[in-house]
């Protein structure tokens, strides 16, 4: 890595001094706990073991690459693939990459700030690589590129710090697949992800999260859209984990520029979800909206966040959050916050939480279904929803991903 720079050093800085500093929402993480010795025995792709490839592909990641423009795999702290099939795309570790570029030190850590909690400080200080995407200045991706972040290793940390560039005029369709060996029962995830969208570039994001009961995840995410860009985040996560933490910001800095976040969570067994996202929209003609559908079963708890802020005139936001609870001992919190900072912004939200209608039950077992099958096809046609800005064999396939999910958990 090239001489430090002084506007890097001194975010480093900033990170030192909050190492100790406790996380605003979720719950806190003994981080000590966790082991960052982690030896891989894979070296490379091609030699992944079989059911690592299965693991794999129950987050929409699969290992023969068929339908991906490109694919970034890393392993605990080891990557095993990065690799792009479309000319203009780039597919990197940040390591290699910054490396290989002086310019980009000048874009870390202006998305999501260094110390903003002991989680950002020490990946800042000590990260396990993660993966760079750039799209060249007009280029737009016929195929979606694919990274898959895996742990292998009971208890194991992973710290990961994510770059993605689309230049001016450019398209990108990424779809990121977390997840554990079926072996692996507890670890710790961190993943920072900052993605700047320069004028009229167009970014699809879609990130499976496919974790083990006892994992520990901690996502920070930062995007920075410019003038006419969009920003499509699409996250989805269906099995259990020990505590989710997550709020993705987006900061709509040109005219024109629109977000999209749309989330679904099934939570199980003890799981602890707490998920959000926010939208600061800072130029005229801004748009952002923010959806997510929620089910909660057994003792999960799950909180559901929304926050538009409107800075200056002539924006538009909408929330809308929609909880189904499926037992007693389950829980769901929704928090939708509007801010308003001009006088002519226009935002709305929406929010409903409530159990299945008794009458919706009993008018599919009048058609020849138990109680337990009626719920099942109740709750699988509210988590099956559209979802916006996925090329249409992206789309079909990740809906067949989650149709199968769905089959498994209910």
């Amino acid at each position: 890595m090239p001489r430090m720079s002084k506007k890097l050093a001194e975010k480093l800085k900033k990170a030192e001094e909050a190492k100790e500093k406790k996380p605003l929402l979720g719950p806190e993480v003994d981080i000590e706990k966790f082991t960052e010795e982690a030896e891989t025995e894979v070296e490379s792709l091609e030699n992944l073991p079989e059911e690592y490839q299965e693991d794999a592909l129950r987050a929409g990641v699969v290992t023969n690459e068929q339908g991906r423009a490109g694919t970034f795999f890393q392993i605990n702290q080891s990557v095993l693939c990065a690799r792009t099939k479309e000319a203009g795309l780039e597919v990197l570790s940040t390591t290699q990459a910054l490396e290989k570029y002086d310019w980009l030190e000048d874009y870390l850590w202006e998305a999501v700030a260094p110390d903003a909690d002991k989680y950002t400080a020490l990946t800042a200080l000590k990260p396990h690589h993660g993966y760079f995407i750039r799209a060249k200045k007009g280029v737009k991706s016929t195929f979606p590129l694919q990274a898959c972040l895996f742990i292998s290793k009971q208890g194991v940390i992973q710290r990961v710090h994510n770059i993605i560039i689309a230049e001016e005029d450019s398209e990108l369709h990424i779809i990121t697949g977390c997840t554990t060996s079926r072996h692996v029962s507890s670890g710790f995830h961190i993943g920072i992800s900052e993605f700047f969208l320069k004028k009229g570039a167009k970014i699809t994001f879609t990130m499976i999260h496919n974790w083990a009961p006892e994992v520990e995840v901690r996502p920070r995410t930062g995007a920075i859209l410019e003038e006419g860009a969009t920003f499509i985040s699409n996250y989805i996560c269906l099995r259990p984990v020990n505590t989710l933490q997550l709020y993705p910001t987006a900061y709509l800095k040109g005219k024109g520029s629109r977000v999209r976040f749309q989330s679904i969570l099934y939570g199980q067994k003890n799981s602890v979800m707490d998920v959000g996202s926010r939208a600061v929209l800072q130029a005229v003609d801004t748009k952002a909206e923010i959806l997510s559908r929620v089910v909660a079963t057994d003792q999960a708890q799950i909180t559901a966040r929304g926050h538009l802020k409107g800075e200056v005139n002539e924006i538009k936001g909408h929330l809308e959050c929609q909880g189904l609870l499926l037992s007693p001992q389950s829980s769901i919190v929704a928090i939708p916050e509007l801010e308003a900072r001009a006088e002519k912004v226009e935002l709305s939200h929406e929010a409903a939480v409530g159990k299945i209608a008794e009458e919706e039950i009993l008018y599919l077992m009048s058609r020849g279904l138990t109680a337990d099958e009626a719920t099942s096809l109740i709750v699988r046609g509210f988590l099956n929803v559209d979802i916006e800005g996925l090329p249409p064999a992206l789309e079909a396939e990740t809906r067949k991903l989650l149709e199968m999910d769905l089959e498994k958990i209910l």
